[in-house]
């Protein structure tokens, strides 16, 4: 895609992240399933629940701005951050300690992802579109919270059961 002005960088970073969202969509089930900590299996299968939340928001910006069509696209980022995943599963016994390096794979995502709607938010404030800016501070302030969540399930007991494994 030819980025020649805000609104085109702006489409371009909503079609990323649309994408990140499917994929990382596809994930999380895995992450859950992979991981030891009843509390760490919760978060993740709740996040899966925000994200499919999140890809629907999206369809609705869409919907409630005409102008807005978002390209086909893959978002290589996401699919290197899941192929880092993957390594852990493959590379780590299910416990504690696969448990911490899935955390800290979960959070490089929530960060991708932080970064992509902190920018996204700005661009569509720039570009007046202010139920949209709306919405994608809402999914923003989700990806926060989740980010919070894992280093608090990772600092209350995750990390410290990883060390004496």
């Amino acid at each position: 895609m030819q980025i020649n002005t805000v609104n085109d960088l702006f489409i371009h970073g909503l079609s990323d992240i649309y994408n990140a969202e499917k994929q990382l969509a596809r994930a999380l089930a895995k992450l859950a399933r992979e991981a030891s900590s009843p509390e760490l299996v919760e978060a993740f299968n709740q996040h899966l629940e925000e994200t499919q939340g999140q890809i629907l928001r999206i369809d609705q910006m869409i919907e409630a701005e005409g102008s807005l069509k978002i390209k086909r696209m893959k978002c290589h980022a996401m699919e290197g951050l899941v192929d880092e995943a993957n390594e852990v599963i493959e590379s780590t016994q299910k416990g504690s300690v696969r448990d911490a390096a899935l955390i800290a794979a979960a959070q490089k995502v929530e960060h991708y992802e932080i970064a992509s709607y902190g920018t996204l938010c700005t661009l569509a404030d720039q570009l007046g579109l202010k139920k949209v800016k709306t919405l994608l501070a809402q999914t923003l302030e989700e990806e926060k919270k989740t980010d919070n969540l894992l280093t608090t399930i990772a600092t209350s007991n995750v990390n410290s059961k990883a060390e004496v494994e």
